[in-house]
């Protein structure tokens, strides 16, 4: 890590004043996050500029201990006076709040003392695009999408940059900090007319304005979306396979996820509260976690407690291995942090997952179509109702059938219902996986789920 001046503003110095002034307040220990950014987007609709949006801010939370008390305070204002009325404030209400006993700042030794910011590529260097800029972006999708025969209207077309700074300190003695930067661009293309009209997107999201997509293929894109889905039917209800579309396959898996967060497994409240070391996926596929995926939007070399983040399997040849663990649920199943602890200013740290894997496999959608023969190939889904306790799934969705391994026509209005723990169990994955998301999960064959429709 190398060590720069610091300056009188910066955010490492703002950090380390309000860890000195809440422990002259009467805090025990405390921990401070401080975010620094700058965002700018636009939205275009007919050609026109509809919202143009610029926002820049600091913000500062505080968390300090007293004995196993806890409090948090929050402010944009990060002026000195400020910061003394935020940590008297904090201290009264640790000595009055209950006690935790499995709260807590990590101890040093176990603190990242060492890492390379650069190595990981977060942050973009090439200069903050103008708002013409964006706008000629969202225009040129826009112009895309409006050009492809069957496209009546554009939603909107959105572009969008942010460039954000985060620095943690604790008075265990760590003190670290990143830049990120995100450029995006969507477009929201409709076909059809009056109550025939169908609605879908495309866009692209990177850290390096560089990987974007081209406004001119999202545009399209969205657009023959949105045409494919005219004319939709319902299906005859019944037990079917189902192929979760690459787009939104990445659900199924984030219900794992949650499913294996240290805090719902505390609780005694998730559908894998028993499953450790048992089969949760078939053999061979295993979820990776990995932290230091270069130009990743979820790549940090630190957690919020100030712990260094290291590679994990989640699920290793189809068997669950990790809860998801920051330092208090830790404590609470009698547990190591797994460094995953996330936390925003007003908040304290929680369990979160960071980029993460699935194993990809050997054949392409279409293949995994043909062999599925007559089903449903679901690429929208609409709200949700998953039972935490036991998994049981149920989802409102759209895509399209498929007879003798070929899609015939749009269907829409249909719910898909079954149990994640056999779902996830019985899944075979494509190897079309987008390799520069956060959640890196291929189009995944589900066999046997209740379709509700006609």
């Amino acid at each position: 890590m190398a060590h720069i001046a610091i300056m009188k503003n910066s955010l490492e110095h703002l950090s380390q004043t309000a860890l000195d002034i809440a422990l002259k307040a009467g805090a025990e220990a405390a921990d401070v996050i401080t975010l620094e950014g700058s965002s700018v987007a636009v939205d275009m609709r007919a050609g026109a500029l509809e919202h143009a949006e610029r926002a820049e801010g600091t913000d500062i939370g505080l968390r300090v201990l007293i004995g196993q008390k806890q409090a948090i305070v929050s402010s944009s204002n990060t002026s000195e006076a400020t910061l003394k009325e935020m940590a008297e404030r904090a201290v009264a209400m640790a000595r009055i709040a209950p006690d935790d006993p499995y709260i807590g700042l990590a101890d040093p030794a176990d603190l990242a003392n060492s890492w390379d910011i650069a190595a990981l590529e977060l942050a973009d260097s090439s200069p903050e695009p103008t708002p013409e800029a964006l706008q000629d972006d969202a225009s040129r999708a826009e112009a895309a999408a409006l050009s492809i025969a069957g496209v009546s209207q554009v939603q909107s077309a959105s572009a969008s940059y942010g460039k954000n700074k985060v620095h943690i300190a604790t008075s265990g003695g760590f003190s670290g900090g990143y830049t990120r930067t995100s450029r995006s661009l969507s477009c929201v293309a409709i076909a059809g007319e009056g109550l025939g009209m169908e609605r879908d997107y495309d866009g692209d999201g990177r850290i390096f304005q560089a990987d974007l997509r081209s406004a001119e293929e999202i545009g399209q894109r969205a657009a023959e979306r949105a045409v494919e889905r005219l004319d939709p039917q319902k299906p005859k209800t019944g037990a079917y396979p189902v192929m979760f579309d690459e787009r939104i396959s990445s659900t199924l898996v984030g219900h794992l996820l949650s499913a294996v967060s240290g805090a719902m497994v505390a609780r005694g409240s998730s559908w894998l509260r028993d499953a450790m070391g048992e089969d949760v996926l078939p053999k061979g596929l295993s979820i990776l976690e990995d932290p230091h995926r270069v130009r990743i939007s979820g790549s940090r070399p630190f957690d919020a407690e100030g712990l260094p983040t290291k590679p994990r399997y989640i699920v290793e040849n189809g068997v669950l291995q990790s809860w998801t663990l920051d330092l208090a649920n830790a404590r609470k199943l009698g547990l190591q942090s797994t460094a995953n602890a996330a936390r925003g200013t007003g908040s304290a740290p929680s369990p979160s997952v960071w980029n993460i894997g699935l194993t990809q496999g050997t054949q392409s959608r279409d293949a995994l179509l043909s062999d599925m023969g007559t089903g449903f190939l679901v690429t929208s889904l609409i709200g949700s109702t998953i039972n935490p306790n036991t998994g049981d799934y149920s989802r409102g969705a759209s895509g399209f059938w498929v007879e003798n391994g070929a899609i015939t026509h749009a269907v829409n209005e249909v719910t898909i219902a079954g149990n994640l723990r056999d779902m996830l169990r019985s899944v075979t994955p494509a190897n079309d996986a987008r390799t520069h998301l956060s959640r890196v999960v291929p189009s995944l064959l589900v066999e046997g789920l209740t379709l509700a429709g006609a």
